[in-house]
């Protein structure tokens, strides 16, 4: 059995939900200012910031917090 996961909010999520869910929520500009990465500012897509952000872990993190932060009030 793995415990560590039962208590992972984001066990299941896949990062391409995140970010079109983020995306779908803020919209790529509020989100470029939320988040200082290129890969929101300039020419922005779900393909683009997945290859970026599965190669960058501490942008991914930065991802996975403001997802957090905004949708896990929600869901309680």
């Amino acid at each position: 059995m793995t415990i560590g996961q039962s208590n992972n909010p984001l066990h299941g999520v896949t990062l391409e939900a995140v970010v079109e869910k983020l995306v779908e929520h803020y919209g790529w500009d509020e989100l470029a200012n939320r988040i200082k990465i290129n890969c929101f500012k300039n020419d922005p897509s779900v393909k683009s910031s997945l290859k970026f952000l599965r190669k960058t872990p501490w942008a991914r993190e930065q991802v996975e917090q403001l997802y957090l932060s905004t949708f896990a009030a929600q869901s309680h």
